[in-house]
């Protein structure tokens, strides 16, 4: 599915909409260049869990941030993880599937998803302020319904 932004506040709604359909368990990989608009989705997605939306900043220094809510929601952001660098020391693992649900920026640094159920969102620049975002793993029908 792909859908476009001219906004930061679209691509926020965007997140949100998304959000709204996630569960315990779900794992969603954010995909994109530095400035594509990763951190501005996460905080759509989180604000559909109750999370304000500034109390979600980028998590590049921590790695992962936690907020506790009803599932518990990850914030995991992999730019400061070398490409192929091993995540075992991370905590990464613990955080990804179970009763949590999990969003991954810079997720193209896990190699393979970590789940067989992965929504992946690939957000590309476009011209001016555009941007498209490509989901997949989400059916369009669902999508609608939100």
């Amino acid at each position: 599915m792909k859908l476009l932004s001219g906004s930061s506040e679209e691509t926020e709604e965007i997140g949100y909409r998304l959000g709204r359909k996630l569960k315990a368990g779900d794992v969603v990989g954010l995909y994109g260049d530095l400035g594509a608009g990763k951190t501005t989705m996460v905080k759509g997605i989180a604000r559909a869990f109750g999370i304000e939306r500034r109390d979600v900043t980028s998590a590049s220094f921590t790695i992962i941030a936690e907020y506790r809510c009803t599932p518990p929601f990850f914030h995991i952001d992999l730019y400061r993880v070398g490409e192929g660098e091993d995540l075992d020391n991370t905590g990464i693992w613990e955080c990804i599937g179970g009763g949590s649900v999990s969003v991954i920026e810079w997720a193209e640094r896990l190699g393979k998803p970590p789940v067989r159920d992965y929504i992946k969102v690939i957000i590309e620049d476009g011209e001016k302020d555009v941007r498209e975002i490509t989901i997949e793993g989400v059916d369009e029908k669902d999508w609608n319904n939100l």
